[in-house]
């Protein structure tokens, strides 16, 4: 009885011993590993909190996630642009790419555009600092893949859209 006792108190007694946060290292051939401490010679380290709220994109893969932080993807369209932004849209929900929608509706968004992009086609996309000027499969995907992004949506995903209904004014240098 006494030893059924004491198990039960040290039970109790260690059940509030947990790490705040956990740490997933990823080493340099790609093994992912998770652990109250980060692994040694790890390229890359992410730090879990055990006792947080999860965020609004946690339904999205750790690697989206990831890729969303460093490069964000705006597609830049405008209300006449048809098929085409339609497609390239399209496109981005498929491979389940978070992405900023800013529509170009006024002259104003038109010169602010040509200035940050270098170019007058639309639909594009900015990856991160990175532009692709009008949709062309093939570089889209080149510069999604350079950025990290996967290259299709896991089963079930939808990812974020944000809607922006016009271009913000080039800052004055």
């Amino acid at each position: 009885m006494v030893n059924l006792l004491l198990s039960i108190t040290l039970l109790l007694l260690t059940s509030n011993v947990m790490a705040d946060s956990y740490y997933r290292s990823i080493d340099k051939n790609g093994k992912v590993q998770y652990g109250d401490a980060p692994a040694n010679n790890a390229a890359d380290i992410e730090t879990i909190k055990s006792k947080s709220e999860p965020s609004a994109d946690d339904s999205l893969p750790f690697e989206t996630r990831r890729a969303n932080a460093k490069f964000p993807v705006t597609l830049y369209v405008s209300s006449n642009c048809g098929t085409a932004c339609g497609i390239a849209r399209d496109y981005l929900k498929k491979r389940g790419i978070p992405f900023t929608e800013k529509v170009i509706g006024t002259s104003e968004d038109v010169d602010a555009f040509k200035k940050a992009s270098g170019g007058d086609q639309i639909p594009a996309i900015q990856v991160g600092t990175n532009w692709s000027i009008g949709f062309l499969e093939s570089q889209w995907s080149q510069a999604l893949d350079a950025a990290g992004y996967p290259k299709s949506a896991p089963y079930g995903s939808h990812p974020a859209v944000k809607l922006v209904p016009t271009l913000e004014k080039p800052k004055s240098e």
